[in-house]
C-alpha cells in the first residue's frame, strides 16, 4: 500500500475539495410559516416496493414479496389515512417501482400528493460513474413524468447515497430541491465547490426514518429491535423540537415498513396530535422547498 494515499498524507486541496463538493450554504429557514403556523410538517414515503431485492440481484420470491406488500397492503392503508386526515405527502419512487405499479403512481398523483425521483432501481450512486448516474436519473424523471402527468422537481437519492457527481446532475436537471443530505435540521441552499447552486436541501435524518427501527434482513445484521411505541416517542420528540425552534419536521417512511397493522397507527396518532396543535402547516416537500426559497433568511 502506498502510504501517501492515506488521508493523513493528503495535501489541503484534497481534503478541502472533498468537503466543498456539496456543502450547506445559507440557511433557508423562514421567520414565519404560512397561516401563522409554528412548524412545517413534511411527510414522505419512499415507495421502494420490489426494487431493493432487484437492486441486489436477489431473485428470492420471499424478499420480492416483502416489497410487494408495500404496494398491495400498505399503500391502500397509507393513502386512506392521508385522505381521512386531509394532509398531503411526498412519495419518492424508483422508476422500476413506478413501472411495476403505474396505477398506484397515477392514483397518488391524482390525490394531490407529490411524486419525486428516487433512482432507477434503487441503485447506489457512489458505485456509478457520472455518465451512468446521469442517464439513470434522467430516465427515472422521464418515467415519473409520463406516469404522474407532472415533471418531478425534487430528488431523494436511494439510501441517501449521494455521489460526488450527484449535485452536478441535480443542477443539470434543473431540480428545485434535494432531500438526501444531513447538514442541518432545516432547509438550506446547497453549495458546490464553494459556489451557491440555487438548489434547496430539505435534510432528512436517520432518526426520523422508520427503516432503522423496523427493517429486517434475514441474512444481514438488520433486525427490528424497537417497538412502535418507542418509535412514536422518538418521532414525537423530534416534532416537539421542530415546534420549539419554529422549523421543519420532515419524516421519511417506507410503505413496506411503516404500513403494517401494528405500525401505521403510530403515524395516525402523530398526525392527529400535530393537527390538534393548530400551529402546523402540512405541506409536500415541493411546497416547503418553494416557500423556503422565497421566504428563507
Amino acid at each position: 500500500m502506498d502510504m501517501t494515499d492515506q488521508p493523513y498524507h493528503w495535501p489541503e486541496p484534497t481534503w478541502r475539495g472533498m468537503v466543498e463538493r456539496a456543502r450547506a450554504g445559507r440557511s433557508l429557514r423562514p421567520k414565519v410559516w404560512p397561516n401563522g403556523a409554528t412548524c412545517a410538517v413534511a411527510l414522505s414515503f419512499d415507495a421502494d416496493h420490489e426494487t431493493i431485492p432487484l437492486r441486489d440481484n436477489d431473485p428470492s420470491p420471499m424478499r420480492i414479496s416483502q416489497g410487494q406488500y408495500g404496494s398491495r397492503s400498505a399503500m391502500p392503508r397509507i393513502r386512506a389515512l392521508l385522505q381521512r386526515a386531509q394532509v398531503p405527502a411526498s412519495f419518492f419512487y424508483p422508476a422500476v417501482s413506478a413501472l411495476l405499479h403505474p396505477d398506484e403512481v397515477r392514483g397518488v398523483a391524482e390525490e394531490g400528493h407529490e411524486i419525486g425521483i428516487h433512482s432507477w432501481i434503487h441503485e447506489l450512486n457512489t458505485k456509478l460513474d457520472y455518465a451512468t448516474e446521469r442517464d439513470l436519473s434522467m430516465r427515472a424523471a422521464d418515467v415519473l413524468t409520463k406516469l404522474s402527468g407532472r415533471v418531478p422537481v425534487g430528488m431523494r437519492t436511494a439510501s441517501w447515497d449521494f455521489s460526488p457527481n450527484t449535485l452536478r446532475i441535480i443542477k443539470e436537471m434543473g431540480l428545485l430541491y434535494d432531500s438526501s443530505l444531513m447538514a442541518d435540521d432545516d432547509a438550506y441552499e446547497l453549495t458546490m465547490d464553494g459556489e451557491p447552486t440555487g438548489v434547496v436541501e430539505l435534510p432528512p435524518e436517520w432518526i426520523r426514518d422508520d427503516a432503522v427501527y423496523f427493517n429486517f434482513h434475514r441474512f444481514a445484521g438488520l433486525r427490528p429491535y424497537t417497538p412502535p411505541s418507542a418509535v412514536e416517542e422518538i418521532f414525537r420528540a423530534e416534532f416537539e423540537g421542530a415546534m420549539a425552534e419554529g422549523g421543519i419536521f420532515l419524516l421519511t417512511m417506507h410503505p413496506h415498513i411503516i404500513g403494517h397493522r401494528s405500525r401505521l397507527p403510530l403515524l395516525a396518532r402523530l398526525i392527529e396530535e400535530m393537527k390538534a396543535t393548530g400551529k402546523v402547516w402540512f405541506a409536500t416537500h415541493e411546497q416547503v422547498a418553494r416557500y423556503c426559497w422565497e421566504k428563507g433568511e
